[in-house]
């Protein structure tokens, strides 16, 4: 074990991993250079040494990318550890919703590849409370209020994803990364980014506990994965497919009628902001149609009637 980086972290993070991949099979982490995921790097080579290996995503969005996954392998070799730098191309619209699902997608074919069990990733505490106080102060619902979770499956790949780092403060990495060459990006100084600006602000609440906080959006996340579970069995009870459009019978349950008329929309190839779902529900309840991402909405005996909207003529 590296004198540099304190055992009771390294204590912390092995218990971690035990409870993600109990199996203790290889794991894949994913390293951007920054100091929170190279922190996880040291902690990895203290705690299962040999027993993984590293990826960093050079997504071609900043000239510095390729300077950093070098840094990245540079420490790699230095540890004897292997590393292989995946280069992703990020589609047009939100850049930064783009860049984090080729980034995933990228993280998780290599990681299936290669045979490994899980892809780790650097998200802490600090991470996931910022996250919940920055959409509680834009009114977000369930869905936007649940935090990442320990471990989950994405679709369509083996590995699963894992976050070991959860239950660890951005102050507790940084003490592992002491003295180490690091990524430093500049924007997350810059109080212009909402993140930035609520990190400022809760560093100096401190009567506010992250951790806590972390705690609160983990107990959201499994809230929605319970909305979700109750929606997919209301589905058959209250949709029905009709024409080249769908019908809903609302149901007693206000968060359910948004739910299913969220899923909807996105069955008819909407991508709405929750927002935009929840102005449609109020229309809809008032007996009153309305559009959204390319759906016409309308409320006809009671049940609303959704399909797309027609194809104006010049």
């Amino acid at each position: 074990m590296s004198e540099a980086v304190p055992p009771e972290l390294v204590a912390r993070f092995r218990e971690a991993l035990g409870r993600l991949n109990p199996e203790g099979r290889q794991i894949g982490l994913a390293v951007s250079g920054g100091p929170d995921s190279m922190a996880m790097l040291l902690l990895a080579h203290a705690a299962i040494p040999g027993r993984f290996a590293v990826a960093t995503v050079n997504h071609g969005l900043r000239a510095e990318a390729a300077d950093e996954c070098a840094l990245v392998a540079a420490a790699c070799a230095q540890r004897g550890i292997a590393c292989e730098v995946l280069a992703i191309r990020v589609g047009e619209g939100n850049v930064q919703a783009e860049a984090r699902a080729a980034r995933y997608a990228a993280l998780c074919g290599w990681a299936d590849a290669q045979g490994l069990a899980a892809v780790a990733t650097a998200h802490h505490a600090d991470d996931q409370a910022e996250t919940l106080l920055m959409r509680l102060n834009r009114g977000s619902g369930v869905a936007g209020l649940a935090g990442v979770r320990e471990r989950n499956q994405p679709s369509g790949f083996d590995c699963a994803v894992i976050r070991p780092l959860l239950h660890f403060r951005r102050a507790e990495l940084a003490q592992v990364v002491a003295g180490e060459a690091v990524v430093h990006d500049p924007s997350n100084h810059d109080p212009r980014f909402d993140r930035v600006a609520m990190r400022q602000n809760l560093a100096a609440c401190d009567w506010l506990d992250p951790l806590a906080i972390a705690r609160s959006a983990s107990i959201l996340a499994e809230a929605y994965e319970a909305v979700e579970a109750y929606a997919d069995l209301l589905w058959p009870q209250a949709v029905r497919a009709e024409g080249s459009g769908y019908v809903i019978t609302p149901v007693a349950a206000r968060e359910m009628n948004r739910r299913l008329l969220a899923r909807v929309l996105e069955k008819l190839g909407g991508r709405p902001r929750g927002g935009d779902v929840a102005r449609l529900l109020m229309k809809l309840e008032a007996g009153e149609g309305g559009n959204v991402a390319g759906v016409l909405a309308r409320v006809k005996r009671g049940e609303w009637v959704l399909g797309l909207e027609p194809v104006r003529r010049a």
